[in-house]
């Protein structure tokens, strides 16, 4: 099968049709085979109902529902485990991304090579108020992350399978797929410009609290790709140096006094020393960072899959 479609959705009863018209008539055009699979992330209108209804006439259509929503990466990463395409294309079901961009995406994939492909919104036709915190959280990614993309947001991406299957996302994390990607060795990574349409139907799904829990999960992803099985790393050294800050300013502070006592020297006590609650807190925290990374080793070293590798060839 040349390419699995995954659509994510909640409440879009009423772009539903459009939709399925608008792809089935690209893939035909293009003589592609494919799938396309829709995940109601828990709709409360009559979307599952139309998605049934779709099936009967087009039978590459397969549904997934949820009891209640648990949001888009939740979506994807059941659609990534259903995917059979040589290609998988995510794309939002708003009609706001175009499924005419399907055939380039899956060139770049399928014959450049690229291990994701992700779209670029750059003329859009969202409010002000979603496209400004956009753009300083796409800057943001991209300097913490070092991945050169201008729309990490952007929902239309594209894939080889074998990437889908060899990440795992959750929470907000589908923002990130390509970041996940790439700290698992899927190093090529593309960008294509896009068209990005008019919402048609229904009201935009994007609050400010969204806004907060992407950067939330930004910290999650970029500690867990890189500590994740070496806890140690990042918590021991981060300790140690905290400690040694403590146990420094302890050290100068009581060479001090004896240097003061020696001489016969007034001096006041070190507890009325702003420094000593500083030491003395620099060493408690530091011993406490310590031991989070000593337990969080413990923890990895008894993981199911503390040894499983992303095995790229084997002959």
């Amino acid at each position: 099968m040349d390419i699995s479609i995954i659509i994510a959705l909640l409440n879009e009863e009423e772009s539903l049709p459009e939709l399925v018209e608008w792809i089935d008539s690209v893939m035909k055009k293009n003589s592609y085979s494919y799938e396309m699979i829709m995940v109601d992330d828990g709709s409360t209108d009559s979307s599952w109902e139309i998605i049934k209804s779709l099936k009967t006439k087009y039978p590459n259509i397969s549904g997934i529902k949820f009891r209640r929503n648990h949001g888009k990466s939740a979506a994807l990463q059941v659609g990534f485990q259903e995917a059979k395409g040589e290609v998988v294309i995510t794309m939002d079901a708003d009609l706001q991304d175009s499924p005419d961009e399907i055939p380039e995406l899956y060139k770049m994939v399928k014959n450049e090579g690229y291990h994701v492909v992700s779209g670029w919104k750059k003329k859009r036709y969202d409010p002000l108020l979603k496209k400004i915190p956009s753009k300083f959280f796409n800057k943001t990614v991209r300097i913490f992350t070092g991945i050169k993309l201008h729309d990490f947001n952007c929902g239309l991406k594209a894939y080889q399978n074998n990437v889908v299957k060899s990440i795992e996302i959750y929470g907000e994390m589908h923002r990130y797929i390509p970041v996940i990607a790439h700290r698992a060795g899927f190093v090529k990574i593309g960008e294509k410009v896009v068209q990005h349409q008019k919402r048609k139907f229904g009201k935009t799904k994007f609050g400010f609290e969204r806004f907060i829990n992407g950067y939330l999960d930004l910290i999650t992803v970029l500690f867990i790709t890189k500590f994740g099985k070496k806890p140690m790393h990042f918590f021991g050294v981060l300790g140690s140096v905290v400690f040694l800050i403590g146990l420094g300013l302890t050290g100068y502070m009581g060479t001090k006094k004896m240097i003061a006592v020696w001489q016969g020297v007034q001096m006041e006590r070190l507890s009325a020393n702003p420094y000593f609650y500083i030491a003395l807190t620099s060493v408690i925290i530091g011993v406490l960072l310590f031991l989070t990374g000593f337990l969080g080793e413990l923890i990895s070293r008894n993981s199911s899959d503390r040894n499983k590798y992303q095995i790229d060839k084997k002959i």
